[in-house]
């Protein structure tokens, strides 16, 4: 498929790299960009060849929010008609894990997206934000919901309420990244961590993602009874017999994703 605003490309080990490609406007995120990053996001999804996804930009920003010309003049129906958040939704469902290799600006949308993904690697000149406020409105891509689950509430409170951005390091410090890489080597410390997760068995990964993630959306106990039964289930699968015969053996297992 040909895109206009993002670039894909696969690697033989595996995983593959979507990259936002709006370098003139730092990556703003427009409908269309949306559109083509779900499309590629559900198309790499299905792809049995890859197993893990990376999302970046360029070295000066990840995206630097979202494209304001396009709703500056909207009015409140046409937003509610336009649902241009459903499209958000959809990038939380996909199965396989998605790793975002965040360097200069991630603001607003940017900053949202990236917090989408379930792994963040970010260089040392990333600067992260939830800038909405002094627009004259308010995160509505998850920015409240998810900065506060990733950071807590104060901190959330403060950044969604004064527009302030983090440097890397504080958002290492606050758990809303893994890693900071000088800016040279954070992309390739992405994905080299893609290819490590896309070496292991399909199937224990993705249901390992759907536990992580229900730790959102339920109580304890109701998560404790997922993750128990994504564990038995595993136990119906190939890889789990290959896995625990190459142990014993002591040799590498062969995974199948079967």
């Amino acid at each position: 498929m040909d895109y206009q605003f993002i670039l894909v490309s696969k690697d033989p080990a595996g995983f593959a790299v979507v990259q936002l490609n709006r370098p003139e406007v730092l990556n703003a995120i427009n409908i269309k960009l949306m559109e083509e990053l779900v499309a590629a996001l559900e198309a790499l999804d299905s792809d049995q060849d890859i197993r893990c996804i990376v999302i970046t930009g360029n070295e000066k920003a990840f995206a630097a929010g979202a494209d304001i010309k396009e709703m500056s003049d909207a009015s409140a129906v046409e937003m509610l008609q336009r649902d241009q958040f459903a499209r958000w939704d959809r990038i939380r469902k996909v199965k396989k894990p998605i790793v975002a290799a965040v360097s200069g600006f991630a603001l607003g949308g940017g900053c949202e997206l990236m917090m989408t993904c379930d792994i963040v690697i970010a260089s040392e000149t990333a600067r992260i934000g939830q800038p909405e406020i002094n627009i004259g409105v308010m995160p509505g891509a998850g920015g409240t919901q998810r900065l506060t689950r990733a950071v807590g509430k104060v901190k959330a409170m403060e950044m969604v309420l004064t527009g302030t951005m983090i440097t890397a390091q504080e958002a290492l410090q606050w758990g809303l990244v893994n890693k900071v890489m000088p800016v040279e080597f954070y992309l390739e410390e992405a994905k080299a961590l893609a290819k490590n997760i896309a070496q292991k068995p399909p199937l224990a990964v993705r249901l390992a993602k759907e536990s992580v993630l229900k730790a959102f959306d339920t109580t304890i106990e109701g998560g404790l009874e997922f993750e128990r039964k994504n564990f038995y289930l595993l136990f119906a699968s190939e890889d789990q017999k290959e896995g625990m015969k190459a142990f014993t053996e002591k040799r590498n297992a062969q995974w199948k994703g079967k």
